[in-house]
């Protein structure tokens, strides 16, 4: 395991095996958990923890006295599907990724719509909104300037001394939203005055800036963040699959992580 990555070691452990199983390894079965454990270094509950989350994906078929072996692509239609609610790919790393910074809450204010956040969250004009200011850091200093804005009406559990404490998306899943999916944008662009001192940076510095909206399992907006990150402490990590046929190839992106030092 990398302890350099932020990521819990049964995430890790589900990550590789993952890559593994899709690149064809293990057709006839996966080693058993014992080996799996040296295999890896992990603790054998890591290992199980790891494997259900495979099998919760419809992966792989764990049977007492069978051993564990990858299901068929056309077995995977028939998996149980995720529960609702239950963060998967890029927005769980998100949060486990959250875990493992620390984060000053600069401010938390209800605010009334500007016209742009009123549109990515399909919103009237001037609704009232909760906009969060936040400054995460690890270790080694600042990592990102972060402002979030959440509709009034999801974010009434919780301010500023819980979003010090805990990851927004685990305060909104509390609240009684069941997260969907997200959309991502990621450029670039110069740290003004304000940012560049939160961030210990000389102004006007290249910033990776990321736009992303969170919906709810009803597809409904219930998050816009605009993140601003240290270009060269943060690395985002994404697996590309070509689908289709000879005259239709595409590029299928599969988020892996969101990782920084």
């Amino acid at each position: 395991m990398a302890p350099a990555v932020p990521l819990p070691k049964y995430h890790q452990v589900y990550l590789v095996l993952r890559e593994q199983l899709a690149e064809g390894r293990f057709r006839d079965g996966l080693p058993p958990e014992l080996r799996l454990v040296q295999q890896f270094g992990v603790a054998r509950a890591t290992v199980r923890k790891a494997l259900e989350r495979l099998a919760a994906e419809g992966l792989i078929d764990r049977r007492p006295g069978r051993g564990t072996r990858p299901r068929a692509p056309s077995d995977r239609a028939s998996a149980p599907a995720p529960a609702p609610g239950q963060m998967a790919g890029l927005l769980e790393n998100i949060v486990h990724a959250s875990l493992q910074t620390s984060v000053n809450v600069l401010s938390c204010d209800t605010v009334a719509a500007p016209p742009a956040v009123a549109q990515r969250l399909a919103l009237p004009a001037r609704a009232r909104v909760q906009k969060a200011v936040r400054v995460r850091a690890t270790q080694h200093g600042p990592l990102s300037h972060i402002t979030t804005w959440v509709p009034h009406e999801l974010a009434r559990g919780f301010g500023k001394r819980e979003l010090a404490r805990e990851p927004i998306l685990l305060l909104l899943e509390r609240a009684g939203v069941r997260i969907g999916r997200a959309t991502q944008s990621i450029s670039a662009r110069p740290a003004d005055a304000t940012v560049a001192a939160r961030l210990g940076v000389a102004k006007g510095t290249a910033l990776l800036a990321v736009e992303r909206v969170v919906y709810d399992s009803e597809d409904r907006p219930v998050q816009w963040l605009q993140g601003l990150y240290h270009p060269d402490r943060y690395q985002y990590e994404m697996q590309l699959s070509r689908v289709g046929g000879i005259d239709a190839k595409v590029w299928v992106s599969t988020e892996l992580s969101a990782q920084f030092h």
